[in-house]
């Protein structure tokens, strides 16, 4: 690693050109074990000249999990951290082989202290390095073995280094405090709440043999101290002859791993597999009526080892001030509970329990020692008030791993200019190597209404030969976006834009993504496009043409716009806004141009989706709410996305252009390809789906060799490859704009965050909605439900009005059971329930009954849950089981704006109320929290537990809502 030429003093740099400053007084280097313990100290953006070594890394990525990892390579990423990766082990004075009956950690320590040595030479000895660890031995043997190399504690160096960072010291004093307490526990106790997990080597060996089976652990978050299920992955996928997950039932066969670790598994005997649970929650017993058949019993396991911990920040909750009192003698050491039901409640060690009961806080974990019943951790810092708008948005950010921190000044000056003074325009470089479309084809888009980052627009016209060219043209980032600057490395931390209910966060500055590289109506931009000539009749591919070009977006269109000119309603026009100032012959020219192009566009996509349905394509429709805002970005309405056909010539067109993207990646590319993969399901995601198919009288084959056949005529056997997709049905499938966006490897986990994240900010807005309406009196709280599941004490259901979906109960805490009168009202009386495949009855001690089926439509009763420690949910209660009808068919006309006009009074002024207490009450911990926040599935395999993928009859015509 020589000097960098540009510096004439020593000046440390990793390979991707990061460099170290050279005006500190000293270089410092974490051991392993500090970089997994103090993680969060070391991202303090005050420590600088941080060199942390490949080892510390590596034992980051085994021993915390690849959440950890992940922070510690976007801290090593970040143009604005002082800190740098130095590969030691692939240098050759560096490299140190570990020695005979020589110790992990030992060979840690060492490798990091020699290369800290050798760096210091490399520094022509003139920048001295201070190495900091937690091994005592080490400082004792090494503390004073070279010149100029100092090794101390973490702790030590914070109080004589950086006395004024006094809340990195406080946070440093909290994780000793921790450690200490938990050394003393484990000398203290004698017996052990759970079993020892087997070494690496053995759990390695016993995956190769097949006695122990690998998987990813997933918590049931309904049942989450009963039951989950390990998800097989690797060579056990392949290599076992399980068809199922593994239930993993009760927590001692759980055995400290927590949700979304990677585990290792030993089957248990076959009489002792259990079923699923058919029951509602956690807290219902799952008791079967009379005749009704158990659960069928699964392959059940214990974990006897973790192979990758996958510990995060988590959010959690303090207890209020008697249950603190209740936890015992040490008030300080107490039990909080995580917002995500699915992780145990976690001990850390506190002053401050009292002051923060009412806060959103984030903890850490530490360790789970074999001797505890629950996991050890530390607190970090504080999100917000509990039910505070801004601190629910920051805790599902956290929840979701999503760090939304602004863009740097050094991002910044990266960026272009295009301001009324010095507008951007298109350079004459470009236009001699670019493709110009600006006066030779007609670009439009068609976005949701007020989409503002316009990543895509269509053109269609005829040629001379008479024939069709199709055009999908993609902004070009890259144009902007430069190989390894400071804003293409925060482009691939962010890996994609984030969309909440209310909010996005963007994965480039504004000026890119709602700007130049937006493809708005009217202005010049650059792009990359792919074009197909069609022929004219039969629509098919005769030629395809990949390039860049320079583009003028001619309208801006929303989908309901275009829905309509492709109706035949031309009275929309005078909302879209390019057609205002014309006068009437242009008006009508321009009309008919754009209605032609919308007509044959709509005409492309039904001939290319009809090819891919005749092949065995599926249809995945889902209902989406969208939060509705007004010009001020304050909450209107939910509402449901109404499906048009101009969504699905939109999607068609990008399915097409994905699918030749990645045929010319794999044709240029062979080896390097990263294509998506969507392989056929396991038949057990199936079984729902069959039931249902059933209940309605029509019979579904799942098994994969009648799909194949179906979807090929028994000709192709080959189904099944990296290159195959198994929903579209398309040989080969990737995003297009992958072609050009070099910047970004959207790693699979990034993409769910940003959905999930997005689905649980929608729940949010939906709890803010209905929590401050009186269920018993408001004419809003009551809406038609579709039964879409069946459960051993009750059914789930969907709301199709407000894109709700949650369970309603037919037995109560009290063991009453529903029961319905002539006039179909509900009340509850003594009596039983009994379970059917496809309906369940309610009978009471009198002798009425009530039968709920599969797919029948009845009237709930919409409420919020409300829940201290985790997010508000919706509670559902059936109150006839008849369907929903309005008293007034007028008042659903007016329902809309009444909606509109009430959540703006309520939530908003709730939203406001909260806000202004927490300004006159919060001094403490105001100054962490805003300096976080940022103010302004499951699909067909498991279709009916994710009702967001279920298509569903429009009733509204039936039953007048």
């Amino acid at each position: 690693a020589p000097c960098h030429p540009k510096h004439p003093d020593p000046v440390s740099y990793s390979l991707d050109g990061k460099l170290l400053s050279s005006d500190v007084t000293h270089y410092v280097i974490p051991d392993w074990k500090v970089v997994q313990d103090y993680l969060e100290i070391l991202e303090f953006p005050e420590l600088k000249g941080i060199i942390f070594m490949q080892t510390a890394c590596q034992a980051v990525q085994h021993q915390r999990g690849r959440r950890q990892y992940n922070k510690l390579r976007n801290l090593l990423k970040d143009a604005r951290h002082d800190c740098i990766l130095f590969a030691n082990e692939f240098q050759q004075c560096c490299y140190l082989p570990r020695e005979r009956g020589e110790s992990m950690e030992k060979w840690q320590t060492r490798s990091i202290y020699n290369a800290a040595v050798w760096y210091y030479h490399h520094c022509q000895d003139r920048m001295p390095i201070v190495m900091v660890t937690e091994d005592e031995e080490a400082i004792q043997q090494y503390g004073s073995e070279t010149e100029g190399v100092f090794v101390i504690s973490f702790k030590n160096y914070l109080d004589n280094f950086w006395p004024d960072l006094k809340a990195a010291r406080e946070l440093c004093d909290s994780i000793l405090q921790s450690r200490r307490e938990r050394e003393n526990e484990s000398q203290e106790s004698h017996g052990k709440e759970y079993p020892e997990h087997l070494p690496l080597e053995v759990l390695e060996a016993g995956i190769k043999s097949g006695r122990y089976i690998q998987g990813i652990l997933n918590v049931n978050k309904h049942r989450a101290q009963i039951e989950a299920f390990v998800r097989l992955q690797g060579a056990s996928s392949k290599d076992s002859d399980l068809v199922s997950d593994i239930l993993i039932h009760g927590m001692k066969a759980r055995n400290r791993s927590i949700h979304g670790d990677v585990v290792a598994v030993e089957l248990l005997p076959k009489n002792e597999w259990k079923g699923r649970t058919a029951a509602l929650s956690e807290n219902d017993s799952d008791d079967r009526a009379p005749g009704e058949s158990p659960s069928e019993p699964m392959p059940t396991g214990r974990v006897v080892g973790i192979l990758q911990k996958n510990w995060r920040d988590y959010v959690v909750t303090f207890p209020s001030k008697e249950e603190v009192q209740s936890q015992g003698k040490n008030a300080q050491k107490i039990l909080v509970t995580p917002w995500d039901y699915r992780i145990p409640k976690i001990r850390i060690s506190t002053q401050q329990a009292e002051a923060l009961q009412d806060f959103r806080v984030v903890v850490r974990i530490d360790s789970w020692e074999s001797t505890s019943v629950y996991p050890n951790g530390h607190f970090v810092r504080v999100l917000g008030r509990i039910r505070d708008l801004e601190g629910e948005i920051a805790t599902i950010l956290v929840e979701n791993s999503i760090s939304v921190v602004p863009f740097s000044e050094a991002q910044m000056c990266e960026m272009p200019v295009n301001t009324p003074e010095n507008p951007w325009k298109v350079s004459p470089e470009e236009e001699q190597e670019r493709k110009d479309l600006r006066k030779s084809h007609l670009v439009f888009s068609i976005d949701p209404k007020g989409c503002e980052d316009v990543d895509d627009t269509l053109s269609v016209r005829t040629l001379h030969n008479g024939d069709l060219e199709l055009g999908v043209h993609i902004a070009d980032v890259t144009h902007f976006v430069a190989p390894n600057s400071y804003i293409d490395i925060e482009a691939r931390t962010r890996a994609t834009t984030y969309y909440l209910a209310d909010r996005r966060y963007d994965m480039l500055p504004s000026v890119l993504s709602a700007d130049l590289c937006s493809l708005l109506g009217g202005v010049d931009r650059y792009a990359v496009s792919i074009m197909w000539e069609l022929d004219k009749t039969s629509y098919e591919i005769k030629k395809v043409w990949y390039g860049r070009t320079i583009i003028r977006s001619a309208y801006k269109l929303f989908y309901e716009a275009a829905q309509e000119l492709l109706d035949g309603n031309f009275s929309i026009v005078d909302d879209i806004p390019e057609f205002r100032d014309l006068d009437e012959k242009s008006r009508q020219a321009k009309l008919e141009e754009l209605v032609w192009a919308i007509g044959k566009l709509t005409d492309i996509a039904r001939h290319v989706r009809a090819k891919r349905d005749g092949c065995g394509a599926l249809e995945l429709e889902g209902v989406e709410v969208r939060v509705q805002l007004d010009e001020k970005k304050n909450i209107h309405d939910l509402i449901p996305k109404q499906p048009l056909e101009v969504h699905e010539t939109v999607a068609e067109c990008m399915i097409l252009a994905n699918h030749w993207v990645a045929k010319k990646i794999w044709e240029s590319f062979p080896h390097q390809a990263l294509l998506r993969q969507h392989p056929p399901p396991h038949q057990e995601f199936f079984s729902e789906l069959r039931e249902c198919a059933k209940a309605k009288g029509f019979f579904i084959d799942t098994r994969y060799s009648s799909l194949r056949g179906q979807r090929n005529g028994g000709a192709c056997c080959a189904f099944l490859y990296l290159t195959r997709h198994f929903s579209l049905f398309i040989d080969m499938y990737r995003d297009f704009k992958q072609l050009y966006l070099g910047i970004i490897l959207f790693l699979g986990f990034l993409g769910f965050a940003a959905q999930h994240s997005q689905k649980q900010s929608t729940e949010l807005f939906q709890c803010m909605y209905f929590k401050d309406k009186d269920p018993d009196t408001e004419e809003r709280c009551i809406s038609d439900g579709v039964i879409y599941s069946i459960r051993t004490n009750g059914v789930l259901v969907f709301i199709p009005r407000f894109g709700i979906k949650g369970a309603a109960y037919l037995k109560n805490k009290d063991g009453l059971v529903i029961s319905c009168g002539p006039d179909s009202r509900s009340e509850w009386k003594p009596g039983s329930l009994q379970r059917f495949q496809n309906k369940i009855t309610s009978t009471t001690t009198d002798g009425e009954s009530v039968t709920f089926h599969l797919f029948d439509h009845v009237t709930v009763r919409i409420s919020v849950q409300a829940s201290r420690c985790h997010s508000d949910t919706i509670r559902l209660e059936i109150i006839s089981n008849k369907p929903y009808k309005l008293p007034n068919t007028e008042l659903f006309h007016q329902s809309s704006p009444l909606l509109k006009s009430e959540l703006v009074k309520e939530v908003t002024k709730s939203v406001e109320e909260a806000q202004l207490a927490q300004e006159v009450k919060v001094n403490v911990i105001q100054e962490e929290y805003q300096e976080y926040c940022q103010t302004k599935g499951r699909s067909l395999y498991a279709l009916l537990e994710e009702i967001k993928d279920l298509a569903l009859l429009d009733v509204s015509n039936n039953y007048g809502i």
